[in-house]
């Protein structure tokens, strides 16, 4: 967007197309070039001193610390999800554990959502336990009830919703309210919200966390992360990611900034497709139940509905009752779901699943199945499903 006295409250699909873009600067080349850096050059040493005199991590003075490729795309997931600034870091788990290690010290106690990452949880029970902080993992959907685990050194609320493999949607704005009251900051991974479909910094949320590789990058081919602050925990978290060193490969920014020009559309392709998937998942009588929160069936429907502005395609399904022998000849014999680990790539994948729980054992009916709905067209992928359906069938009854 040209730097003059135009009118600037364009909406979120005009601000992906436009923010972090600066063709002018760049020979008129449309996107922002690729920057493999390490050392950054003064002029002079007028410049060099102006460098180091100007407000912390504001400019481009060495590689470690962002490059302009970095900071557009900083640039871009701070204005669509309406935080002030950014940092990008290699991967989404580096995301996770990064602002818990700025923000907790020895002494400090965290209460982690139960449906929670796997990693971020082993993150909590392994370093941070040794570092000691305490951890108490809290029920998904205890909304208000969360205040009575709030003790004088809770530091960190830490949220996902929907929750990983599981799906449960949180109420934010409530849980927000009450850590806040107690002095506590907000942090939520909202990897599956992405910064379009939920804007966490209207719900109370202080740092929101993204698994970047995932809808961001959007062609599972790159390893990034995001945290995306507000002004107030900015600093904190900044300057001690800097003292321990995290970045960001350019490769893998220039990645992600190209896939966030065309996330809007993707996403409503996935929730198309998903929602498609999802029903007929639900009609099946191989299937308990479906957890989708965009279903209007699904426990969190009315809080997604009021909070978030449209889903992703990665939901999770429970199946009757079967030996592992039938799951496994169930995903064996799927043609278009690939059987891997990360999601929001164009492809559909499936694995079994089982969540850890410590607050509240996690109860199903059978085994529990998270998919991934990619871009392929839905009535294949139902098919495919319905294939990998009767041979869980005829399996289960050769036991």
């Amino acid at each position: 967007m040209r730097n003059d006295d135009r009118p600037r409250n364009y909406r979120q699909d005009t601000l992906l197309t436009h923010v972090g873009r600066n063709p002018e600067a760049n020979h008129g080349v449309v996107n922002p070039p690729v920057y493999h850096a390490s050392t950054i050059l003064s002029k002079n040493m007028a410049e060099w001193e102006a460098k180091r005199a100007a407000p912390p991590f504001s400019g481009v003075r060495y590689g470690l610390h962002g490059t302009p490729g970095t900071f557009a795309l900083e640039e871009l997931l701070a204005k669509i999800e309406g935080g002030y600034r950014t940092m990008l870091v290699s991967s989404g788990l580096a995301a996770v554990t990064a602002p818990l290690q700025a923000l907790l010290g020895a002494g400090d106690h965290c209460l982690m959502v139960d449906s929670a990452y796997g990693p971020a949880r082993n993150f909590c029970d392994g370093i941070l336990k040794r570092c000691g902080v305490e951890t108490t993992y809290y029920d998904p959907l205890i909304g208000e009830g969360i205040e009575k685990l709030f003790r004088p050194n809770t530091k960190v609320l830490y949220c996902e919703s929907p929750g990983s493999l599981t799906f449960e949607v949180q109420d934010i704005p409530a849980m927000a309210a009450i850590a806040h009251k107690y002095g506590a900051k907000v942090l939520m991974d909202n990897t599956w919200g992405t910064p379009y479909l939920f804007r966490s910094f209207e719900h109370g949320v202080d740092i929101s966390i993204h698994a970047a590789t995932k809808y961001i990058c959007g062609h599972s081919d790159a390893m990034l992360g995001a945290i995306i602050m507000n002004e107030e925990t900015f600093l904190p978290v900044r300057s001690a990611m800097a003292q321990i060193g995290h970045s960001a490969a350019p490769d893998d920014v220039f990645f992600a900034l190209r896939g966030m020009r065309t996330l809007s559309v993707r996403l409503e392709r996935h929730q198309k497709n998903a929602m498609e998937v999802a029903r007929w998942l639900q009609a099946r009588p191989e299937v308990s139940r479906v957890l989708y929160p965009a279903l209007p069936q699904d426990p969190g429907h009315q809080i997604w509905k009021r909070d978030f502005l449209g889903a992703c395609g990665l939901f999770g399904f429970v199946l009757n009752p079967v030996s592992k022998e039938a799951l496994h000849a169930f995903i064996d014999s799927l043609d278009l779901f690939g059987i891997g680990a990360s999601w929001g790539g164009f492809e559909s994948l499936i694995q079994p699943a089982a969540p850890p729980r410590t607050a509240q054992r996690w109860q199903a009916e059978g085994p529990l199945v998270r998919v991934h709905i990619g871009l392929e067209d839905p009535q294949d992928l139902i098919a495919d499903l319905a294939r990998g359906l009767e041979h869980l069938k005829l399996r289960e009854a050769a036991q």
